[in-house]
């Protein structure tokens, strides 16, 4: 499969991706250089896999999605969702306004948060703490707050904030349920 590589040339010098090549739907892998920082993308897909190696974040407005897997030396951050064939990975955090769902595991060093649902097909690790509003799903082990760089600031650095939890064993954190309050016909009728 043929592999795409990004350099500090593909950029401009607020990081916005300028490159010739549509990476909107890419049939092929994505490597974007080390040491560039965050870099933008209006919208990033690859049948293959999409890595950002170290000193490097990958930022979307619409969504980011691989084939195989993402993985990006600092972060990774999309206006909508994260969605990942295998798994997904990120030096520090992982945030999505809609969703995040990978075929085997998610990996963050900081926090991992997500506008609605995270599925993960095998487990996830954070660093720091795991919210969404709707369900958390995996299927073998969680672990939430495991920061190793620094003392824990409280228990809030460690929760997992979730609409509903389904799956394997939470090793490590602690669970809140979030109940939503629901909306009646005349309620969003007043709105």
């Amino acid at each position: 499969m043929e592999i795409l590589k990004l350099t500090k040339q593909d950029f401009d010098a607020q990081g916005k991706y300028v490159g010739k090549t549509d990476v909107s739907d890419y049939q092929g892998h994505i490597e974007i250089d080390a040491e560039l920082g965050w870099v933008f993308f209006v919208k990033i897909k690859a049948i293959g896999y999409i890595y950002a190696k170290a000193g490097s974040g990958i930022k979307a407005g619409w969504g980011i999605k691989a084939g195989w897997g993402i993985k990006a030396g600092l972060g990774i951050k999309a206006g909508w969702g994260i969605e990942a064939g295998s798994g997904i990975e990120a030096g520090s955090g992982i945030e999505a306004g809609w969703g995040i769902e990978a075929g085997s595991g998610i990996k963050a060093g900081w926090g991992i948060k997500a506008g609605l649902g995270i599925k993960a097909g095998s487990g996830i690790v954070s660093g720091l703490s795991i919210s969404c509003n709707k369900v958390l799903k995996f299927s073998t082990r969680l672990f939430a707050g495991i920061c190793w760089w620094r003392k824990l600031q409280d228990d809030s650095e460690k929760t997992i904030t979730c609409g509903q939890l389904e799956g394997g064993e939470v090793c490590y954190g602690i669970v809140k349920v979030i109940k939503r309050k629901k909306i009646t016909v005349a309620e969003k009728i007043k709105k």
